[in-house]
């Protein structure tokens, strides 16, 4: 399981690098490294490929705690909650924002100096929430032994960059976490993650200027899923929702929980283009459809029997809207031992068109995986 690590660290021949835009909670870095070791090979020597940017922001285990009580009040004032992680991620970018957080670069130069800033953003946070028990001699304990752990990882992210664009010839692959509409700015909001994770967040995220930014992939599912309260349009709230989330095997990968499970939603995938300007798709998990007799695929959005021209920003209209369908015949084949286009029954074939037809993704269609 990755949640910080980037997944490319498994490849020996590869340098993995944890970019600015990336909170870092520092002993859950380790123990995912930990965890991911006991299963197997692959992860041996990770920390001589790994390289942290200098800007990242640290996650404290009193942001975890604040995001626990945070979801709590928000059930109690307003009936509902927005449903995270409950892993610090909302209140360190607050602290990011309101320019009181700490950096990896503070953590590994003077370590008095970051102890004296660590406890004025602690005690400020015992402020906002009396409730909040923060142990901060015993997290700058835990802190100082990260620190020493991590300080040959860090580097300036920034010339990094620079030089690893700009030097000898290198394959460069940028791995996002988190899907187009769990975006701050241009997701379902406020049921969203706290950054970019639109192409956008590879600028702002890294440190890598635009015109460097080459191809562009969607990873996109056959079918569509979620994780936890938001707006869902094409979820099937029946057997086939079910019969998707079991033979996808569909949970979240940090809580655990059940993802919701739908149609695959054309007026969302192609609001995400419009957004990060694919130049590719990779559909996944194609397979999952392989015993649906028909397959129906969200075409539009009506609202008071009309149909809306765009993906509505408002989550109380969204949790209006009807979803139009177009209906497709299914394979009734077994195709997880495909391995090219050509493989694939034609009905399966004719689903990827239709997809690439509707979407109208330009350059390089679909890459099947």
């Amino acid at each position: 399981d990755f949640h910080l690590l980037p997944s490319g660290i498994i490849n020996p021949k590869v340098t993995a690098f944890i970019g600015n835009g990336v909170v870092i909670h520092l002993p859950g870095l380790f123990e995912e490294a930990e965890k991911n070791l006991k299963k197997g090979k692959g992860l041996e020597g990770w920390e001589k490929r790994l390289i942290i940017s200098d800007r990242a922001h640290i996650v404290f285990d009193f942001h975890q705690a604040a995001d626990g009580i945070q979801e709590q009040q928000r059930q109690e004032q307003a009936g509902k909650n927005l449903g995270t992680t409950k892993k610090g991620i909302g209140p360190v970018y607050s602290s990011k924002a309101a320019r009181s957080g700490l950096r990896m670069c503070d953590l590994v130069s003077d370590f008095d100096e970051f102890s004296e800033r660590f406890k004025v953003l602690a005690n400020q946070y015992k402020a906002i929430y009396p409730t909040l028990e923060i142990d901060i001699e015993g997290e700058l304990k835990k802190l100082k032994g990260c620190m020493e752990k991590i300080k040959p990882m860090v580097r300036d992210g920034v010339y990094f960059m620079y030089e690893a664009l700009h030097g000898p010839p290198k394959k460069i692959l940028v791995e996002g976490a988190n899907a187009a509409l769990l975006d701050i700015d241009f997701g379902t909001y406020p049921f969203v993650t706290s950054s970019n994770c639109t192409v956008g967040g590879v600028c702002t995220g890294l440190g890598m200027p635009p015109q460097n930014v080459g191809e562009v992939y969607g990873v996109v599912k056959a079918y569509t899923t979620r994780v936890g309260i938001g707006a869902f349009p094409t979820e099937q709230n029946n057997e086939i929702g079910e019969l998707l989330q079991t033979r996808g095997k569909e949970f979240g990968v940090t809580t655990g929980r059940k993802r919701r499970c739908g149609w695959l939603d054309l007026v969302l995938l192609r609001y995400a283009y419009m957004i990060n300007g694919f130049t590719a798709l990779a559909l996944t998990k194609l397979d999952i459809l392989d015993v649906f007799p028909e397959i129906k695929v969200g075409v539009a959005y009506k609202l008071d029997g009309e149909i809306i021209p765009h993906f509505p920003a408002n989550q109380e209209v969204l949790n209006k809207v009807e979803v139009q369908y177009e209906t497709l015949p299914g394979w009734d084949t077994d195709i997880s031992n495909a391995r090219t286009f050509d493989e694939l029954p034609v009905n399966a074939q004719n689903y990827v068109r239709f997809i690439e037809m509707e979407l109208g993704v330009p350059g390089k269609l679909f890459l099947l995986f």
